[in-house]
């Protein structure tokens, strides 16, 4: 009686053993947050020597797309110099959809090392997530991403590019003589949205009868559309063309009209060098620099990253000898203000381009409202899908 009852109650530590440990395992399925990763939710904080790291880099265009990607890349090279990386410590993957080639793209760059991996694209996220927890040993880092499903070695990073947006619709203001403004978007998020809301206001700030026409492409990277997008809008009397897509296609599309453009991610004066005005540009070393480094120094963490002009993380371009007379004092103005935060860009009042008030007098919208934006402001012409 003694042995049954000895046997019963070892095995009944084993089963409470066996329900703690189950327990303890359940959170790397947890699903995802909007907030910041807390301090206790960190990776462990060793450092990784420098000669050991290597990173991967996932592309969702080309490293050469004049835009996008390229912007990326060059921030990589950046980094590689400023840390003193050998070829052989990084991998990049380009053209890789947002779905499952994401995370295998990321599971290869694991089989070969890599123990800091960053993709680029907003749908790379959950793709990228899904490894992160298999392998808890390496960091991740999602561009544009608004969650790290509370996973401590997964982060976010993102520019305030907004910022950068808003000078550069004052120089698109400045240029329009119809009053009519083209903008080619790619993928109706808030991200998106909340760029051309900038803009928007921007251009009236210095012209408040323009209107800005939107058209929506559901791609990020398509030259062939993104050129028949901009002569669409062309044709329909705008005389200036914005973008938020991956190349130089609507620059090239306003040239060959006779039209002028403002481009996006890189200078790309000479793909239409009669059109080009401007550009709002990302420097993406910035981040990967301090961000490698980190990993390197053992002080890396999980981290919801969103900085703008104040951190050179973004920028506006030289403006170009197309843009018009007295351009370049009204950025200035306008740049030194929101760097010195007397000038807070969705400051109310500001209305919807239906007409109701979105922002009162003396408010502002938050971080987590700008992270979810789906109304276009006033003199927008356009809608934003509502199955968004």
């Amino acid at each position: 009686m003694q042995k049954k009852g000895l046997a019963a109650l070892l095995c009944l530590v084993m089963m409470m053993s066996v329900f703690t440990l189950a327990g303890c395992g359940s959170t790397a399925g947890s699903t995802a947050t909007q907030a910041p990763a807390t301090e206790t939710a960190q990776a462990p904080a060793a450092g990784i020597p420098k000669d050991k790291i290597k990173v991967g880099f996932i592309y969702i265009g080309s490293a050469h797309d004049g835009g996008y990607s390229q912007a990326h890349d060059r921030g990589r090279q950046d980094m590689m110099e400023t840390l003193g990386l050998t070829e052989d410590q990084v991998i990049v993957m380009e053209d890789v959809p947002e779905g499952a080639d994401c995370e295998k793209a990321a599971r290869d760059m694991i089989d070969n090392g890599c123990n800091v991996i960053y993709a680029n694209s907003f749908g790379h996220g959950e793709w990228l997530a899904n490894v992160a927890k298999e392998f808890p040993e390496v960091k991740f880092g999602h561009a544009t991403g608004i969650t790290t499903y509370d996973l401590p070695n997964y982060s976010n990073y993102m520019g305030r590019i907004y910022e950068a947006r808003y000078l550069s619709g004052i120089a698109a203001g400045m240029k329009t003589k119809a009053g009519k403004i083209g903008y080619v978007a790619a993928m109706p998020i808030a991200e998106v949205v909340r760029g051309i809301d900038a803009f928007t206001l921007g251009v009236r700030s210095v012209n408040p009868a323009a209107t800005v026409e939107v058209i929506w492409m559901n791609t990020w990277y398509d030259p062939a559309l993104e050129k028949t997008t901009a002569t669409t809008l062309l044709n329909n009397g705008c005389d200036v063309i914005a973008q938020h897509c991956d190349t130089t296609s609507p620059q090239v599309a306003a040239e060959e009209k006779g039209a002028f453009a403002v481009g996006y991610n890189s200078s790309t004066l000479d793909a239409a060098p009669k059109a080009y005005l401007t550009a709002p540009l990302f420097h993406w070393g910035k981040f990967y620099t301090a961000d490698v480094q980190s990993a390197i120094d053992g002080t890396w963490k999980s981290q919801r990253y969103w900085e703008g002009l104040s951190a050179g993380v973004v920028a506006l371009d030289d403006l170009s000898a197309n843009c018009a007379e007295g351009t370049a004092e009204k950025v200035e103005a306008a740049k030194a203000k929101i760097m010195d935060g007397s000038l807070v860009i969705f400051s109310g009042p500001i209305k919807d381009n239906e007409g109701n008030e979105k922002v009162k007098a003396g408010e502002a919208l938050s971080d987590a409202e700008l992270e979810s934006l789906q109304w276009f402001v006033e003199g927008v012409i356009g809608s934003v899908p509502t199955s968004n």
